[in-house]
């Protein structure tokens, strides 16, 4: 099925305040979650409200917690997030971060302990349309281990997302935004709910075999793992986004003696914030910059490529089509969505706002 975004928002929204969020962040985190799948990334979209309704209902998610500043030092500022709805925890640590280094240049600050953050590109463009360029490293604990490190047949990890972000004046930032597992572990949730296998060389099982079988990923006992992406060199950036969005800033890895199962996804995030007036001056970076830009696009596209694309620009061309024409949602994920509301107490006339 099509749904506009629009009431789709209507609706997310409805469902998280029934489930006990207060207007403001049920909207912030419906608004996260919608723009998700307006950019094509429907791993991180709509998708995961029922989890949420259900971390909330299990008391494993406080909707309505704050972010609280356990230390700063200026430049460094430590943010725990206190099992709060991580789209508006993250969303108002990154505006800290942003004053912060509009002040002194350049803000490094760790966010710990928020439920699921959702697309960490989100993060990436608030600092870029505040003129900043970023940088965040994220581990993913509260849960067993998924992903497996290079060259291993065994999880140790869980799919630990990187981003980069570069303003542009004209607003088209240079986001660069990925899971270090092969895929993001609800791309495979989106595959599974379509009943469709994994893509290739994206799964391997307990002998350390190629398999696509999402249903051996999802069993109770799974029989099967991801791999990080790129070979030894995703598997690395896998390993550092541990060590520094998990043991830096979180002092929470997925090793044993440290994680535990809470039964929902928690977030450990490092960003680093910088102002590139700090650097010798906006007007320098950003004629270099935009030269360099050009230069990239004008490069003749390989066969099969209609035109050399950057980071960011895949998903400005699915937001447009999908704001013209809707958000595709399978009929297993739509189900999910109205078994949550309906756990809740959004009856079947408030569920008709999507039309």
């Amino acid at each position: 099925m099509l749904i506009h975004a629009e009431p789709l928002t209507r609706l997310i929204t409805l469902i998280l305040e029934r489930a006990g969020a207060e207007t403001e962040r049920a909207h912030i985190c419906a608004d996260h979650l919608v723009e998700a799948n307006l950019k094509g990334h429907d791993s991180h979209g709509v998708g995961m409200a029922p989890a949420y309704v259900g971390w909330i209902a299990a008391g494993k998610l406080r909707p309505n917690q704050r972010g609280r500043i356990i230390q700063d030092k200026g430049a460094i500022i430590v943010v725990d997030g206190d099992y709060g709805l991580g789209a508006a925890v993250a969303k108002e640590t990154i505006d800290l971060a942003i004053a912060r280094a509009r002040q002194l240049g350049v803000a490094c600050v760790a966010l710990r302990n928020s439920c699921h953050i959702g697309r960490i590109g989100t993060y990436g463009e608030q600092c870029a349309d505040a003129g900043m360029v970023s940088t965040h490293y994220v581990n993913v604990v509260g849960g067993g281990p998924t992903v497996t490190p290079f060259g291993g047949r065994e999880p140790r990890m869980l799919t630990n997302p990187y981003c980069c972000a570069i303003p542009r004046t004209d607003g088209e930032h240079i986001v660069l935004d990925f899971a270090t597992s092969a895929v993001a572990m609800g791309k495979l949730r989106v595959a599974h709910m379509k009943g469709e296998p994994a893509p290739a060389g994206v799964l391997i099982d307990t002998d350390g075999q190629p398999t696509t079988d999402t249903h051996s990923f999802y069993a109770k006992e799974p029989t099967s793992f991801l791999l990080p992406f790129g070979l030894h060199k995703g598997g690395g950036l896998q390993i550092i986004c541990e060590l520094l969005g998990g043991a830096l800033a979180g002092h929470w890895t997925m090793q044993p003696e440290s994680n535990r199962d809470l039964g929902a996804a928690v977030n450990n995030m490092l960003s680093i914030v910088i102002d590139p007036d700090a650097l010798g001056g906006r007007a320098a970076y950003e004629a270099e910059a935009e030269a360099m830009i050009a230069y990239i696009r004008d490069a003749e596209p390989a066969a099969g490529i209609d035109r050399v694309r950057l980071p960011g620009d895949p998903e400005r061309e699915t937001m447009a089509a999908r704001r013209a024409g809707g958000i595709p949602i399978d009929d297993n994920t739509w189900a999910a969505i109205l078994r949550a509301g309906a756990s809740v107490g959004v009856d079947e006339v408030e569920m008709a706002i999507t039309s």
